[in-house]
């Protein structure tokens, strides 16, 4: 068994408040810092800069205990509470206005076990961080695209990766969790321990509890595979769209290829064609040939590289801080009319730094029953997403009206499906369409372990009645 402990930043415990905060306080291992005091400003923030919100304390839990104890500090006090980790959350559910913020980032014990591929693994770790101490066994499971997400909303709305074709969701990979319940309760979920409520973990987001540990399903990875893109010209693009259909519908499970539509600094517009492939080099190599020689690239580079590597390829494209916003929906295929629609709405983005992604989906995530976990959209092939990222406040309206107006017109070709980790504040109607028939289980769930929903700063399954 080999364990890692990956040290949280130290720092001064305020003096603030009457008695019952403080003596919340000085029951802490962790911190807890409130409105006004050193340090505040910068605890508040979140990846996505667009989010301004002004709790009134923020706990920076150090372990499992302190959780608990924050849980049920906060239902005695009648606060509303956000849970954090990685902060990731395009919505900004992950931190709110004078409620309190329960941080996970101090949690991150890690532990592998490579002999039966198992990591027991904090909440508060990043992909990054779990990656780098999964890999150092030539071991990894689904993760995100960008370094810095927490593993923990990643797992818990599902958890797209380049290994998902291959391995499976993040939460499909999930075998048990260490969570804490409304009324501050701990619990393990497992297959033989709490089952349902496992169940409801695995995709269900953080509708019934805050979990502290969870445990993943290892598998053999790399050190090196794979990895590069094609840039098309923009007027070049219909044509590349309909081979990268062609080409994604037969793609074997390793290997994973996402397009987006993609503006330079100097504002010209290409298509980008990014593959990678879990599998042997050299078989990769004859797979993506196909893919390298399909018309005349602007732009082909093909390399074998780390896996870890690979995994932190996004950060320079969504770095904390900036301003984000998109809309997402599942498509099945790509018919001409529909990337006539990609193509023109994105030629009326402006702006900033504008996206147009199909993330490959499909291969082993699709032939996961659609009940066997909360994540119902297991038909879809692509997940599509116009994607807004920008830096000026008074350009908000424009870049949220271009997502929006683009997420509309792709709309006829959707499955009515939605990713629940690419919704903002939607509402109701999209949180079902993310879950589809399995969202009455997930009311059953809700109504045995938070039926209060105390726990509803999410995509929310709200308790009541089970039709």
């Amino acid at each position: 068994m080999d364990t890692h402990l990956i040290s949280g930043s130290a720092g001064s415990r305020p003096e603030h408040a009457g008695l019952g905060m403080e003596r919340f306080r000085q029951s802490l291992n962790g911190e807890a810092i409130l409105r006004g005091e050193d340090g505040y400003d910068k605890a508040r923030q979140v990846w996505n800069g667009a989010i301004d919100k002004r709790p009134a304390m923020i706990v920076h839990c150090a372990d499992a205990d302190d959780v608990s104890r924050a849980v049920t500090f906060a239902r005695a006090g009648g606060y509303l509470v956000a849970v954090r980790s990685g902060g990731h959350n395009v919505a900004g559910l992950s931190v709110c206005d004078d409620g309190i913020v329960i941080d996970l980032a101090r949690l991150k014990r890690i532990e592998i076990d490579p002999v039966h591929r198992i990591a027991h693994a904090g909440a508060g770790l990043s992909l990054g961080e779990f990656d780098s101490a999964t890999q150092s066994h030539g071991l990894a499971t689904t993760m995100g695209v960008n370094s810095d997400t927490g593993i923990a909303g990643l797992t818990l709305g599902g958890g797209f990766g380049r290994l998902g074709r291959k391995h499976g969701l993040a939460c499909d990979n999930l075998i048990a969790a260490e969570i804490v319940l409304a009324d501050g309760r701990m619990l393990r979920a497992s297959a033989t321990e709490n089952a349902d409520l496992l169940w409801g973990l695995r995709g269900g987001g953080g509708n019934f509890g805050i979990v502290t540990a969870f445990e993943y399903r290892l598998h053999p990875v790399g050190p090196i595979l794979l990895t590069g893109s094609v840039l098309h010209r923009y007027d070049h693009a219909r044509d590349a769209l309909r081979f990268y259909h062609a080409f994604a519908s037969q793609a074997p499970d390793e290997l994973s290829v996402d397009a987006a539509l993609v503006t330079t600094p100097s504002g010209e517009r290409f298509l980008s064609l990014s593959a990678c492939y879990a599998g042997p080099v050299t078989e990769g190599e004859r797979v993506l040939a196909p893919l390298r020689d399909h018309g005349v690239p602007a732009a082909c580079r093909f390399e074998a590289i780390p896996y870890l590597q690979i995994q932190r390829a996004g950060d320079a494209i969504f770095p904390r801080g900036r301003r984000y916003y998109w809309k997402a929906q599942f498509l099945r295929e790509l018919a001409d009319a529909a990337i006539d629609t990609l193509l023109d709405a994105y030629a009326n983005a402006r702006g900033g730094m504008p996206l147009l992604v199909l993330q490959h989906v499909g291969g082993a995530i699709a032939r996961v029953p659609r009940t066997e976990t909360p994540y119902v959209n297991r038909d879809a092939l692509y997940d599509c997403f116009p994607i807004s990222i920008w830096d000026d406040p008074a350009d908000d309206e424009a870049n949220v009206r271009w997502a929006r107006e683009t997420w509309d017109a792709i709309r006829p070709f959707s499955t009515g499906g939605v990713y629940a980790n690419n919704l903002g504040e939607e509402g109701e109607d999209r949180v079902r369409a993310a879950y589809g028939e399995n969202y009455q289980r997930l009311v059953e769930i809700k109504n045995k372990y938070d039926p209060a929903n105390f726990f509803r700063l999410n995509q929310n399954v709200r308790p009541g009645p089970v039709a």
